[in-house]
C-alpha cells in the first residue's frame, strides 16, 4: 500500500479520535456518555458495543446508499434507512450481550438499546457521506477506518470521563454542585483539553 494512502488512513483515524472525537467535539452521544460513565467496566462494556455498531453500521449504510438508494432516487430515505439497519444491529448485539455476558447486559441496563437512537452512531454513518461528497477520495475504506476511529474517540472520552467522576466522588464538592452541574463542568474541561490535539493532526494532513 502506498506511504500516502497509510498516511491518509492514520489522518483520518487519529482525526475521530481526537480532534473530531463524536462526543467531547461534535457533542453526539452525550446520554450515554454522562449515563453510563460513573463506572469504569461499564464505560468500557458500552464503548465497546457503540465501536461495533458504529463499524458495521458504516459497513451496511454506506453500500446500501451508493448503490441502492441513490441510483434510485431514494437518497431522501437515508435517516429513516439507517435508524432501521442500526436498529437491527443493536438488536442482535443486545441479543449476544444478553446471553455471553449476562452481567454487563444488566450493568447496561436501558442504555444498550438506546444506542439505537445514539446520535453518535447515526452521525457516524451520515457525515462520512458528507466527506464523500466533499473529496471523492473519501471512499468506502476511510468510511470505515473513520467509524472505527469514532469508536475508539467514544471509548477514549468515556474511559477518561469514569476516571474524573470516580476521582470527583472523593473529593469535597460544595453541595450546590453536587450531581449534574459538577458532571457537566468536568465534561466541558476535557472537551477544551482535546483542542490541543488539533496541531498534531493537521501536520499529518
Amino acid at each position: 500500500m502506498d506511504a500516502t494512502v497509510i498516511k491518509g488512513f492514520v489522518a483520518i483515524f487519529l482525526s475521530a479520535i481526537l480532534t473530531e472525537n463524536y462526543v467531547l467535539n461534535k457533542f453526539l452521544g452525550i446520554c450515554p456518555f454522562l449515563g453510563v460513565s460513573k463506572k469504569l467496566n461499564t464505560a468500557m462494556g458500552m464503548s465497546i458495543a457503540v465501536t461495533l455498531v458504529m463499524v458495521i453500521a458504516t459497513a451496511v449504510t454506506w453500500p446500501l446508499y451508493m448503490y441502492v438508494l441513490v441510483p434510485n432516487d431514494l437518497g431522501y430515505l437515508q435517516t429513516i434507512v439507517f435508524i432501521l439497519v442500526i436498529a437491527a444491529i443493536v438488536q442482535f448485539l443486545e441479543i449476544a450481550i444478553k446471553k455471553y455476558m449476562p452481567p454487563l447486559y444488566n450493568s447496561l441496563g436501558i442504555y444498550l438499546p438506546l444506542i439505537t437512537t445514539n446520535c453518535a452512531v447515526l452521525g457516524v454513518t451520515m457525515l462520512v457521506l458528507d466527506k464523500g461528497a466533499a473529496d471523492p477520495t473519501f471512499g468506502f475504506s476511510q468510511s470505515l477506518v473513520n467509524a472505527f476511529g469514532s469508536g475508539i474517540g467514544f471509548l477514549v472520552a468515556m474511559v477518561l470521563f469514569a476516571g474524573v467522576r470516580e476521582r470527583l466522588e472523593k473529593c469535597d464538592i460544595p453541595h450546590f454542585l453536587k450531581g449534574m452541574p459538577i458532571t457537566l463542568i468536568a465534561a466541558s474541561i476535557v472537551s477544551v483539553s482535546f483542542l490541543g490535539f488539533s496541531g498534531l493532526v493537521d501536520g499529518l494532513l
